[in-house]
């Protein structure tokens, strides 16, 4: 029987991918473990191993496909002995169509029939039983899959969605038996019989009122026709867009700024490029840069003060062992934070290799999920572009994010004198849930204290 080959989802978040190259054509034969496509997702292009051996029968989503949501069929293989005939199918489903559910939910059924042991089946329930146990669909009802009332999202099969519609169930009121408890069919089915009774949400507070923003249409209006082009929005900012709404709406930004005297650290780092031994290709072995110093004293800071090295989640606080710091790197149409891993127990030399070749392989989005997803705080640095000081926007899961600006010759009061020292600052934003003023303001203090004396880092 023809296999079909799913979009895969290549990281947690990943909803949609783009399909940039078929590295197999129709016919050829395929191997578990051959590369048979390049996927772009938000922030990588990736290539997609096949997991089954047999012959590339039909290509269903064309190179250059935007948008293809997960586990939708992008391939057929055949197995042996099975020739073009047997694909059914001769175009991609449409995303949302039953047919494009249909893999989906087949697998669905099979788990769900192994999960649970067989039983006898269960006699029909009586009409007015039946009436009474189904809710009155609403003459309007809402997306079932996007949230109750409370804010909170409602994790569900899509074959329990598609029938929770259909019946006017609103998975809002149900309590799921699934994994994490995910509403699956045997929810659905449940209700239907009039086994199950529904679960009335608790009411939500009413929310605010909100001004609508404006259409699309009615931002043009604004401006002559004519007088700008439209360029439309790629993933990677599509993504980006979205994740920064989230991040300001649900997380409680606050924020501290120090200023730090540099000039011990850009003294210590002349020294170390300094000592630097030239390789084969007559380049020296390292070159440390400022950033790399400033990841450093970070992940050292928050060794120092380990209650801000912190996730937040609703049941509890993730005290991190280690400094994970993700470094904010300009690719184009957006940015990623690729992660220096355990950054305090590495040398700045260490530190600085790893970044250029981090840095390098973002720009052509080769990294893997594991080199960017994750990391315990982050660094924004805009110091190059001249920014004296900005204040940077919380990259989930982590609690702070540090914005570093331009290193500029200050004139500074000293015993009574006026001396000129560099000065650069520092603004640390957190998550107030996890990481309040005072505590900020201790880790800030920290990192301060290890900028200004940098020979700490060494130690």
């Amino acid at each position: 029987m023809p296999i079909n080959i799913l979009m895969p989802a290549l990281s947690p978040t990943m909803e949609v991918g783009n399909l940039a190259k078929w590295l197999k054509k129709e016919g050829d034969t395929v191997a578990p473990g051959d590369v048979i496509a390049e996927i772009e997702t938000d922030k990588a292009t990736m290539e997609v191993e096949a997991i089954d051996e047999g012959t590339l029968g039909k290509i269903l989503v064309a190179e250059g496909a935007q948008d293809v949501p997960v586990n939708q069929p992008i391939a057929v293989l055949l197995e042996e002995g099975e020739d073009a005939s047997a694909i059914q199918e001769q175009a991609a489903p449409e995303p949302g169509s039953p047919q494009a559910e249909a893999p989906r939910e087949a697998e669905e059924k099979k788990a769900e029939a192994k999960a649970k042991p067989e039983q006898p089946a269960a006699p029909q329930p009586k009409p007015a039983a039946e009436k009474k146990a189904e809710p009155t669909p609403a003459p309007a009802p809402a997306k079932p899959a996007k949230g109750n009332g409370s804010g909170d999202r409602i994790f569900a099969s899509p074959l329990a969605r598609r029938l929770a519609r259909e019946g006017g169930i609103d998975l809002g009121q149900l309590k799921g038996s699934g994994p994490h408890g995910r509403v699956v069919l045997a929810d659905i089915e449940a209700v239907k019989s009039g086994k199950a009774p529904m679960v009335a949400p608790a009411p939500a507070p009413a929310a605010p009122a909100v001004a609508p923003s404006m259409t699309d249409a009615q931002v043009m209006k604004l401006f002559e026709e004519g007088s700008y082009d439209v360029v439309p929005h790629d993933n990677v900012r599509k993504i980006i867009a979205r994740r920064l709404v989230e991040a300001k709406a649900t997380i409680p930004h606050f924020y501290l700024t120090v200023d730090a005297e540099i000039d011990e650290l850009l003294k210590l780092r002349a020294e170390i490029n300094a000592a630097a031994p030239i390789g084969d290709d007559d380049k020296p072995a390292w070159k440390v840069s400022v950033n790399d110093m400033v990841i450093k004293a970070l992940a050292i800071a928050l060794q120092r003060v380990p209650d801000a090295n912190v996730t937040w989640t609703e049941g509890g606080m993730l005290r991190h062992k280690r400094s994970d710091v993700g470094v904010a790197v300009s690719i184009p149409g957006g940015l990623i934070t690729p992660v220096v891993r355990n950054a305090e127990a590495k040398r700045l030399s260490d530190i600085s290799n790893e970044m250029k070749d981090l840095a390098a392989r973002a720009r052509t989005r080769k990294l893997a999920p594991e080199e960017y997803q994750g990391g315990t705080t982050a660094v924004s640095n805009l110091g190059m572009f001249g920014v004296k000081d900005f204040a940077a926007v919380i990259n989930p899961p982590h609690a702070t994010i540090l914005a570093v600006g331009a290193g500029i010759e200050t004139p500074v009061v000293r015993d009574g004198k006026i001396e000129i020292r560099t000065i650069m600052a520092a603004t640390l934003s957190t998550d107030h849930r996890a990481v309040d003023g005072a505590l900020g303001a201790k880790l800030l203090n920290a990192f301060k204290m290890l900028i200004e004396k940098p020979a700490g880092m060494l130690v």
